[in-house]
């Protein structure tokens, strides 16, 4: 497979996935939860998620739990929505990027002043 499609697809199942993660009413998924990568294997059986929250680390943590029980829901959903011929087991991991380039800009902003 090439590098070109493989890129393709991942960029394919991060937007999807971004959108059926808007659409889950767990409680343990709320406030400003994004994806940050995802690492999608060349045989296309198992994608890393990584997934971040403004709240902070705790906030992400607390996301992937209720991530990885609606894994189910989410590749189902998946399938619906893009025609694979093998959709990946997905892994939820919690990710403390947003939080931390946040409290950058913040120092940043204070050296400024």
């Amino acid at each position: 497979m090439g590098s070109y499609r493989a890129s393709r697809t991942e960029e394919d199942i991060k937007r999807e996935l971004s959108d059926i993660i808007r659409s889950l009413k767990d409680p343990r998924i709320s406030g400003l939860i994004s994806i940050v990568k995802l690492d999608l294997s060349h045989d296309m059986s198992y994608c890393k998620v990584y997934i971040s929250a403004m709240e902070g680390m705790e906030a992400a943590k607390n996301a992937v739990k209720g991530l990885q029980s609606a894994a189910g829901f989410i590749k189902r959903e998946l399938n619906l929505r893009m025609k694979l011929r093998r959709l990946p087991e997905f892994k939820f991991i919690a990710d403390d990027s947003i939080a931390y380039s946040a409290g950058i800009a913040k120092m940043l902003r204070d050296l400024d002043e």
